[in-house]
């Protein structure tokens, strides 16, 4: 069994890089995907999905003094899921891309 995603689409804001402990470094962004169709009535309709990404180390680096908002951007990396608990005590849920490899795409806008 394998965990493994492919996506493609724009960056939905500018990278935010942290530096860690132990000077780990985490770039945080999001990333939107479409798909458009014809409906029944003859309309076109669009279904925007937005992904957390998470890219770490090198990469980090590059995500952020390379890519910003509104860039066409490939990502492979991992589906990961985390439970925590917020400041006031409640469960929280979260969805996030790992990424391993990504691409930023030529830039033309649709």
């Amino acid at each position: 069994m394998k965990n493994t995603v492919h996506l493609i689409g724009r960056v939905g804001n500018d990278p935010e890089l942290k530096t860690l402990e132990g000077d780990s470094k985490v770039c945080n962004m999001t990333l939107a995907t479409s798909e458009s169709w014809i409906n029944k009535k003859g309309e076109k309709e669009t279904d925007t999905q937005w992904h957390n990404l998470k890219i770490w180390n090198k990469a980090a680096e590059t995500a952020a003094k390379y890519v910003k908002k509104g860039d066409l951007f490939a990502v492979d990396g991992k589906i990961r899921y985390r439970e925590y608990t917020d400041k006031e005590g409640q469960k929280k849920y979260s969805t996030e891309i790992v990424v391993t490899e990504m691409t930023l795409l030529p830039n033309k806008k649709d």
